[in-house]
């Protein structure tokens, strides 16, 4: 088939071959990536010269493609930019005459077009003005027409752009550190954007503007299989979807893979990862040149001025000593004269530390020729190369750019083997902000702000690299994290005693968080468990500043003030245990003296009695955040309180984070008879908290059956229009081995909703249980509900009713 189709009545290219013809083209599989780029751009060209050419252009024209068109990389959905290109000596009439024969066939196949009409004089003005433009005019090439206009209008563009630069290069680094701040980093996007996120193809393409400018060129190594690897990204997702986005949406993830011929999403967001870190590291390298030749340019009047004093003589470089085989020079940590990386295999580590606890670079050649040279450490490491790993470790937020520079030359891999299964991984949990690798990065960042806290500062930072490096494996990551921590410590070269810390450390890394969130800390086999898991005060510290570190690097959600008290609540009692204090009986806790006088006062009313306590808390002194406020409720013992309580709470926006219902018996003289007494921790969703007697007059009207808490429910979610995303898994609710003495443990995680609560409650009412506590952990889009719960006659379940329980509740809440 031709890729043109002449009409006989008007010897013009119709469109339809054009259109069939690309249609074969992108329909062939045999040619995916560059070959069928460059092929879709040929086809494209010799369709629009031939329209060019029906339509008698008068002389002094030119079409012109520019842009990704000028570079010849069509995606299937990629714009045509295109440029009119006259020399002013036609008539006005015939050059737009000409343009409408070109732009309304383009129209007419319903491609975009990006398109103008400029004289030579007029797209250096435009240039001028717009630094988009300038950068498409680089990459400008002719179609059809006057070629030597084209050629004429690429040198002097060119010419602008390298005189240009110095004033021109600082507005395009701005430029895109803005665009950088607001599509994102895309080797840590679940749904990046290919083309406008931090590494992706415009980074590419500002790489190629910055060379061309000669002021600076950046690390070839990779770059064009990088850049070329986000291409075909992009043309398989324009296939899969037949649109032209750029944007990796989750949905369209198995389909891009299936179209690259990869296994899975997982591994094209791994390939992805891996491109864009690429194309980020040469671009903070090559904007790291561009300022520091910007900077020696400024400063050459100067430097005239002072040779001019001293006869002439140049001033010695400064090279300042960081380490032994390291110095500063021009605001980088390069190598020493001296350095001899092939005799020396702790070099790399020392740079590394050095580069960091002197918060600079280290130098793109240095790291190179120290991966040029380097072997691997003995095993077990000796102790300078381990303390300088803890050293680089300790840097803070220095650590996160040297340890990147290493990464891009492969020497982390080659120092830590595991490293590699951790290394661009994706993590599917939207409350994550990084891959696994860098989340370690960034736990051990966290960290390093935190070892004042602890004995050992150096199992703290080892620890936190080494948290989720199980993350790689099949299984439980904490599980199998446990094995390979213990193997890496040990090669490391801590002793015995040390890699035992470290492998516990890492084995129970989520153990506080998740036991203070979703478990009753007034039960003693809540705190006996967590004793018994961490055996020294010395792990529980480490364990207590990693948590934090961890939540920390994880991302907003997965750390509040909320969350630290109760794991410092935790920390404080097991701490108790392990010093040799003796657990309290939460049996012969006595109401306290607010409790017992609203218990009066309900025993007296014979209603439901309310009060709000605000208890403010920050987990940080530069992050104040309340925990929420404490309400407490008592009323005559009666059936339906838990989803009555929930339901009123849910309708007022009212987030319940804990929740206790304890059963209190009035001592003789005070009254007679029982009374619930509920002390539930609530935050507002939004806005103020509501007043207490609204509050009370909905939970009398619930409990009588006057308002209709599920239809209520249901109205308000109906009034929210329904969003586009995955379908949530079904809930999953299973029965926890918590030993517990005082009530069945029973876990539910479900898609966190309003009133989710409430209908745990009334599936628990038909089940004729009784609830004694409830805790509510919530990340992201999930909740994790725990349970206490019992016999009316306050004894534990057997285990065949509580897995029957566990059955009818996850079914209730389908």
């Amino acid at each position: 088939m031709t890729s043109l189709e002449v009409s006989e009545e008007t010897e013009e290219p119709g469109p339809g071959g054009y259109a069939a013809a690309r249609l074969l083209l992108l329909q062939e599989k045999e040619r995916p990536g560059p070959p069928r780029r460059a092929a879709l751009a040929r086809l494209t060209d010799d369709w629009l010269a031939g329209l060019f050419a029906a339509a008698a252009p008068p002389r002094g024209t030119a079409l012109v493609a520019v842009g990704g068109y000028g570079r010849a990389e069509l995606s299937p959905r990629s714009d045509l930019d295109l440029l009119l290109l006259h020399d002013g000596t036609a008539d006005k009439a015939a050059v737009a005459a000409l343009a409408d024969r070109i732009w309304y066939p383009v129209w007419d196949l319903g491609l975009a077009l990006d398109h103008s009409v400029r004289t030579p004089a007029e797209a250096r003005a435009t240039a001028a003005d717009d630094l988009k433009a300038h950068l498409g005019l680089l990459d400008a090439r002719p179609l059809a027409g006057d070629a030597g206009l084209v050629a004429a209008l690429r040198t002097t563009v060119l010419a602008d752009w390298r005189n240009q630069a110095p004033r021109r290069l600082p507005e395009l680094d701005a430029l895109c550190r803005e665009r950088a701040e607001r599509a994102g980093e895309l080797q840590y996007l679940l749904e990046p954007d290919l083309k406008e996120a931090r590494g992706g193809l415009r980074d590419a393409q500002v790489l190629r503007a910055v060379a061309a400018s000669w002021l600076a060129d950046a690390p070839r190594e990779g770059l064009d299989t990088a850049r070329r690897r986000l291409l075909d990204a992009r043309d398989a997702l324009h296939l899969a979807t037949g649109r032209a986005t750029d944007r990796l949406a989750l949905q369209e993830q198995d389909a891009v893979a299936a179209e690259l011929g990869l296994l899975d999403a997982d591994t094209l967001l791994r390939e992805v990862y891996e491109a864009a870190r690429t194309i980020s590291y040469a671009t903070d390298v090559t904007w790291r040149e561009v300022h520091r030749v910007l900077k020696a340019r400024s400063a050459r009047p100067r430097l005239r001025a002072l040779l001019s004093r001293n006869g002439g003589a140049k001033p010695p470089v400064e090279r300042t000593p960081l380490a032994e085989g390291v110095v500063e020079m021009d605001g980088e940590a390069v190598l020493a004269r001296t350095a001899r990386p092939e005799r020396d295999p702790v070099l790399p580590l020392r740079a590394a530390a050095a580069a960091a606890q002197s918060a600079l670079p280290i130098s793109p050649h240095a790291v190179r020729r120290l991966a040029a040279a380097a072997k691997p450490l003995p095993t077990p490491w000796p102790a300078e190369a381990r303390e300088e790993l803890v050293t680089l470790l300790g840097a803070g937020e220095a650590t996160v750019p040297v340890w990147e520079a290493l990464e891009a030359e492969g020497l982390v891999t080659l120092l830590l083997p595991d490293w590699e299964r951790v290394r661009c991984r994706p993590q599917r949990n939207p409350v994550h902000t990084w891959t696994v690798d860098r989340h370690l990065v960034e736990t051990a960042v966290r960290a390093s702000s935190l070892t004042r806290r602890v004995g050992r500062p150096d199992l703290l930072l080892v620890a936190a690299l080494l948290h989720d490096i199980g993350k790689g494996w099949p299984g439980d990551h904490s599980v199998v994290g446990e094995t390979i921590a213990r193997d890496l410590a040990a090669r490391i070269g801590f002793d015995r005693t040390d890699t035992a810390v470290i492998a516990t450390v890492v084995r129970h890394h989520l153990l506080l968080v998740e036991t203070a969130t979703r478990r009753d800390l007034d039960d003693p086999a809540t705190v006996q468990s967590v004793a018994s898991a961490v055996g020294t005060l010395g792990t529980l510290e480490l364990l207590h500043a990693l948590t934090e570190a961890d939540a920390l690097a994880t991302g907003p959600a997965a750390w509040s003030s909320w969350r630290a008290s109760l794991v410092a609540d935790l920390v404080k009692r097991v701490a108790g245990v392990l010093a040799g204090a003796p657990l309290p009986d939460p049996e012969a806790a006595a109401p306290s003296a607010e409790q017992e006088r609203l218990a009066i006062e309900a025993l007296r009313t014979g209603e439901p009695v309310l009060a709000l306590r605000t208890e403010p808390v920050v987990a940080a002194p530069e992050e104040p955040e309340p925990v929420g406020v404490e309400l407490l409720i008592a009323l005559p013992e009666q059936p339906g309180v838990l989803p009555a309580v929930a339901g009123v709470l849910a309708l007022h926006r009212l987030t319940v984070r804990a929740a206790d219902l304890r059963a209190v018996e009035l001592p003789s003289g005070l009254g007679s008879g029982s009374v619930l007494v509920l002390d539930w921790r609530v935050a507002a969703e939004y806005g103020s908290l509501p007043e207490a007697a609204r509050l009370r007059a909905d939970l009398v009207r619930a409990l009588d059956g006057s308002l209709d808490i599920p239809a209520r429910l249901a109205e308000r979610e109906a009034a929210y229009p329904r969003r586009r995303g995955l379908t949530a898994p079904p809930p999953r609710v299973t029965v926890a081995a918590a030993d517990s003495r005082l009530a069945t443990v029973i876990e539910v995680r479900a898609q966190d909703a309003p009133g989710l609560l409430h209908r745990i409650g009334r599936a628990l009412e038909g089940a004729a249980v009784r609830v004694r506590s409830a805790h509510v952990s919530t990340l992201g889009a999930n909740a994790v509900d725990t349970l206490y719960v019992t016999r009316p006659d306050g004894s534990l379940l057997p285990d065949e009713e509580a897995i029957d329980l566990a059955r009818a509740l996850e079914e209730a809440l389908r």
